[in-house]
């Protein structure tokens, strides 16, 4: 239960490394559901200059000297460290509102987004502190200028200006890909559950993980702090539309090409399909997943299902199965166990719902639930921010201009029919441009028609049905490995996306020249850089391996045995390798070739080295292909280079990616791959 009558705390700005008040007492921030003062919140007197200069100057450097591994190795204990403290943050979060479920997503998934940034950037970035993006590009016929894309962080500080709805997912979701880029943050929570996110911030500056300057927290107004962004800083948004425009267009960010991420409104609709009619499995998922999108968080989240778009026919029952659903809706204090939905975030958000719901009544009318009228099953109905369900229905959804324009941003959902799928796509597409849509149909050409009419208006489209009913995440829930944006009318923004949201806190930079020159740049081998030839390079562990050690093989005749053996053995007998007449007809051969997995095999054979030494396993081949034609008589040859070395952090190991090039007796290539390769660090193991 909320403890009575407890005192406000005057929250603290977390800047220049240290807490700091503003100079006013500023506005009291009041419990969702009891209506009791939970904190003061001001940043009056803020050095907000001050506060981007410490973020380049002390963190920006400590950031940019680690490797990603060490930045994915940072988030992932501070990821361990906050989830120990999960608890004081759940009972901080019934007062926004949320019920413990509400609470899972916002805390345990957003420290669950951090952990998974921590991984992805462990097993997808190499151990380095720049990025190659794309392969090396030939500037000239000889191979002497060559060019690499690569991407480096940012020397500016990230400002995420976050809103209310979610006080911890919002900030971690935000700065856990900023940090793995090696960029600091300053993060600006909307005031109304500030108070959640600076408890969170104060146990991550007490853990001591981050450098200092990495994070810093304003609560309160951002001030003149966006008249001092430059072209290497960043900042993101997630809020009104309004609001977002507004930020936008600052002279400071339109001046610099700052660059501006904002997550908006959104509309955000789920379709039924024609097939799903009632007593069908994905009917009986839609009205599931319609009913808690509606009442999670109270209709508070930007994924929410705004707009249902449903087969004419189906209509009636569809509005009788949701009305019954909602009516049974608990509403109440949201720590009291039994709670289905909690209180909006406060008295004057519930206010602007309850206009926007007019706005929509003036096309729709009210089905079920009523706006006005507040029936609580704990809490006192007088004090907290409660509202019922709401479920609207617009019979001519192409003249209901207002359900396509207006979002109530509470438990609020319009019903709108359609009489065929396109004619579906087209009511979603009337939002300008969402979050995510969803389509509920068992019926794959259902499927192909809408997704593909929705995606290029959404960032996220969710097909439900029978088969994925116990395993799908659902409509409303973004994650960490798929982008979280939506064109148009959503800000035109993405967030997250696993490494691509990484990417958009670095600078993409072609680096020509000589390489191997490049090859220092990248600390990656391409063709034409420096090589070394001495011992067996599978000899070496990493402590001596280095980028550039080569090998060059003996010789190794391909014959006719060869093929018809491997051929039989394997099963593959394949007319190209059997049937001399049928190969010569295939425009391709001249005559029998070998297999290319016989080639992949052969080099193997030629480059390994048999004894046991620091190569512990081969893990795969990356980008094979086979180039040109191996006849009877051919000889294969083997270049073998040490093309990349990322050592594990936390293993007595690494990976080693070889670059291995297969030639014949005319120098002309037949096959080219990648050797993923793990070598201990030191060998044999109990060396020191």
């Amino acid at each position: 239960m909320n403890a009575p009558n407890r005192p406000a705390r005057r929250l603290e700005s977390y800047v220049c490394g240290q807490w700091v008040r503003g100079a006013k007492e500023g506005p009291v921030l009041l419990d969702a559901a009891t209506g009791e003062p939970v904190a003061t919140i001001d940043s009056t007197g803020l050095d907000f200059a001050g506060v981007l200069e410490h973020g380049r100057r002390v963190a920006g450097p400590k950031l940019r000297a680690m490797s990603f591994h060490d930045r994915a190795g940072m988030l992932k204990a501070l990821g361990l460290a906050l989830m120990e403290r999960k608890e004081e943050f759940y009972a901080e979060s019934f007062r926004t509102g949320a019920t413990r479920p509400d609470g899972w997503v916002d805390i345990e998934g957003g420290i669950g987004t951090m952990l998974t940034f921590a991984s992805k950037g462990r097993r997808e970035l190499p151990n380095t502190r720049v990025l190659t993006d794309g392969e090396v590009e030939g500037l000239s016929k000889d191979g002497s200028f060559v060019a690499q894309h690569i991407l480096t962080p940012l020397q500016g500080v990230a400002v995420h200006i976050n809103a209310f709805n979610f006080p911890v997912w919002g900030m971690l979701e935000k700065i856990a890909p900023t940090l793995l880029a090696g960029v600091p943050c300053v993060v600006k929570p909307a005031s109304q559950t500030a108070y959640l996110t600076e408890l969170v911030v104060r146990r991550i500056v007490e853990t001591g993980i981050l450098p200092e300057g990495a994070l810093q927290l304003i609560c309160g107004s951002v001030g003149d702090l966006l008249d001092h962004v430059t072209g290497q800083d960043a900042v993101t948004f997630t809020g009104s539309a309004w609001t977002g425009r507004k930020l936008k267009s600052h002279p400071a960010i339109i001046a610099n090409s700052t660059r501006f991420t904002m997550e908006a409104d959104s509309l955000n609709a789920a379709i039924l399909g024609p097939d799903a009619v009632p007593g069908t499995p994905e009917f009986d998922l839609f009205v599931k997943e319609v009913a808690r999108e509606m009442t999670s968080k109270a209709g508070q989240k930007c994924t929410a299902i705004r707009r249902v778009i449903a087969p004419r026919a189906t209509v009636q029952a569809l509005t009788e199965a949701l009305a019954d659903r909602l009516a049974k809706t608990a509403l109440g204090l949201p720590e009291v166990e039994g709670t289905r939905m909690g209180p909006l975030a406060s008295l004057d958000q519930r206010q602007e719902v309850r206009e926007r719901i007019r706005d929509l009544a003036t096309v729709a009318e009210i089905v079920a639930g009523d706006p006005e009228a507040v029936r609580v099953t704990s809490g006192d109905a007088g004090k907290g921010a409660f509202m019922n369900p709401v479920l609207l229905y617009a019979d001519k959804p192409f003249a209901a201009t207002a359900v396509h324009d207006v979002e109530a941003f509470g438990p609020v959902s319009t019903i709108l029919p359609y009489d065929d799928p396109g004619e579906a796509v087209e009511l979603a597409k009337l939002g300008k441009g969402s979050l995510v849509a969803s389509v509920f149909t068992d019926d794959k050409a259902v499927a192909e028609e809408v997704v593909l009419g929705l995606a290029p208006f959404h960032g996220r489209v969710m097909i439900g049905n029978r088969l994925t009913a116990k395993s799908s995440t659902g409509h409303g829930s973004p994650l960490a490995p798929l982008v979280h944006g939506g064109p148009g009318r959503a800000g035109g923004g993405e967030e997250m996306g696993g490494i691509r949201g990484v990417k958009h806190y670095m600078q993409r930079t072609a680096v020509q020249g000589a390489p191997r020159l490049l090859s220092a740049v990248t600390g990656r081998w391409i063709e034409g850089a420096d090589v070394q030839h001495d011992i067996h390079p599978f000899r070496k562990s990493l402590a001596e391996l280095g980028i550039g050690d080569q090998l060059i093989t003996a010789a190794r005749q391909v014959t006719q045995e060869d093929v018809e053996h491997f051929a039989h053995f394997t099963g593959d007998t394949f007319y190209a390798h059997m049937d001399a007449a049928a190969a010569k007809a295939n425009p391709f051969f001249d005559d029998r070739v070998a297999h290319g997995y016989l080639i992949a095999s052969f080099a193997a054979g030629l480059f390994v080295e048999p004894n046991p030494g620091p190569v512990l396993a081969n893990y795969g081949v990356d980008n094979l292909r086979f180039l040109s034609p191996v006849y009877f008589g051919d000889t294969l040859q083997v270049r073998l280079t040490c093309k990349e070395i990322n050592p594990r952090a936390n293993a007595e190991h690494g990976e080693v990616r070889w670059d291995c090039q297969v030639t014949n007796q005319d120098g002309k290539i037949v096959a080219q791959y990648d050797v993923l390769t793990m070598v201990a660090k030191i060998w044999p193991a109990e060396a020191e």
